[in-house]
């Protein structure tokens, strides 16, 4: 039986299934409708917001409820309380996002068209690396919004930590902040992309990777394959019976001379 190393390096270099390839290509096309839908929302109501307040974010700008005009709002009242302006210059990440994505889109399309094992190991690896990456940053800015306040603002408040997923009490703000449908076209990316690479490699766990589970043989040594050197000496001249014993052990029988 094969060794696992030899089993993971014939896998490396197998090409890509023909159905791998076309869940690769379809999802592409759903990391690209990334870029049409919002990644995340962040909403707050309060009474004197009865139709409450909310902004987008998307892969490559922000978005507020009612025609824009929730950003201005919620930046008004984030100025009371010392907080950071919540636009395009807090918020770097926005230029750098759809490139990476972008880049993403297009190593996934090479490994489904001339693709292997080694090209999907690094589309699944690129992939959650971005998005956790991703995902880190935004983790960080709500934390820097939260606790990087003006000392000399209006209304002193002491540094919190802004919901993350879920609901949360700010004062007499109730707030909300959860994954939006650019999101889930994001993961569903991700987990094709881990699940192609698992079921590519899925045959190291039990020696199934052909080109070493089952090498090649020629037809001569598949016709005296399980018999006894003098089994095959009886049956073979000498020369062909010294090039047989050779390749079995190995090595390569040298020519004679002419």
């Amino acid at each position: 039986m094969a060794s696992f190393g030899q089993r993971f390096t014939a896998c490396l270099d197998r090409p890509v299934g023909g159905w791998s390839r076309l869940f690769l290509v379809f999802f592409a096309g759903v990391l690209l409708l990334g870029f049409t839908a919002p990644l995340w929302r962040i909403a707050m109501e309060a009474p004197q917001y009865p139709e409450g307040l909310h902004l987008d974010i998307f892969l490559y700008k922000l978005e507020g409820g009612h025609q824009g005009h929730d950003i201005a709002e919620i930046n008004e009242l984030n100025h009371y309380i010392g907080m950071r302006n919540i636009d395009r210059h807090q918020l770097m990440d926005l230029d750098w996002m759809p490139f990476a994505f972008g880049v993403l889109f297009l190593i996934q399309l090479r490994s489904a068209v001339l693709g292997n094992g080694r090209s999907l190991i690094d589309v699944s690896f690129l992939s959650l690396f971005v998005c956790l990456f991703a995902l880190g940053r935004f983790v960080y800015k709500l934390y820097a919004f939260g606790h990087f306040l003006d000392p000399h603002a209006a209304i002193h408040m002491d540094p919190f930590m802004p919901v993350i997923l879920g609901t949360k009490q700010i004062a007499n703000f109730t707030t909300h902040s959860f994954p939006r449908w650019g999101s889930a076209y994001v993961a569903a990316n991700v987990l094709c992309s881990i699940a192609v690479t698992i079921r590519h490699f899925w045959p190291v766990l039990f020696d199934r990777c052909s080109t070493v589970a089952n090498p090649q043989r020629s037809p001569t040594e598949e016709r005296f394959r399980g018999l006894s050197d003098d089994e095959v000496a009886r049956a073979l001249p000498s020369e062909a019976m010294e090039a047989l014993r050779s390749r079995r052990e190995g090595k390569v029988a040298s020519p004679k001379p002419t």
